[in-house]
């Protein structure tokens, strides 16, 4: 019974998963709520699992579909979501804190023995929190993060069979580089608008 259970869980964060990512590169604010969906299954998977830091991640990207949804309502109440850039200099600092980072988290998960995969599990959770950041700020960049991660989470997913976030990932990934194409699009539009005749 209980693994008909989590294999009906994978289902809905695979359904789910797939609508919040297929939603937000059409800019549409309803992928939060089926983020929201996703995240609370995929925390559960997760802890039962043994990866603790993807767990917090989906407990955090819960959060973040409340701030997601708001942000995006604020950004678009006058017409269509803008998309933006991040300068390349703060992607190189934030990245050199969260790898810093992920390896403190990952020296603290290890001698409990709990976490598979301590430092690939760390590495991908706090870059996916600033990814999923840049995608609420609507940053065409977030997409960039989201086509390595997800491939990255394939393999994790996989080596602890996973199966349905494995399969998850791999849709993700390729709708990433879709969402990425549509959002760049948009943002080459919005600058070409900007420029005076």
């Amino acid at each position: 019974m209980r693994d008909v259970a989590l294999e009906l869980l994978n289902i809905v964060a695979l359904a789910t998963g797939v609508a919040y990512a297929v939603l937000a590169a059409r800019r549409n604010r309803l992928c939060w709520i089926a983020g929201a969906v996703a995240s609370g299954a995929a925390a559960f998977l997760s802890a039962v699992n043994k990866l603790p830091m993807q767990a917090a991640l989906q407990v955090f990207y819960v959060g973040m579909a409340a701030y997601g949804w708001w942000s995006w309502s604020r950004n678009s109440s006058e017409g269509e979501l803008a998309v933006g850039v991040w300068p390349v200099a703060a992607h190189l600092v934030v990245a050199a804190v969260l790898v810093a980072l992920s390896f403190v988290t990952a020296r603290w998960l290890e001698p409990g023995s709990f976490a598979a995969w301590p430092l690939l599990d760390s590495l991908t959770t706090w870059f996916s929190v600033f990814a999923t950041w840049l995608a609420a700020r609507a940053r065409l960049e977030n997409w960039i993060y989201w086509i390595v991660l997800n491939a990255v989470m394939v393999f994790l997913f996989f080596a602890q069979r996973v199966w349905g976030m494995a399969l998850l990932s791999v849709f993700l990934t390729v709708i990433a580089v879709a969402g990425f194409v549509s959002w760049q699009r948009k943002f080459r539009a919005q600058v070409t608008a900007a420029v005076p005749a």
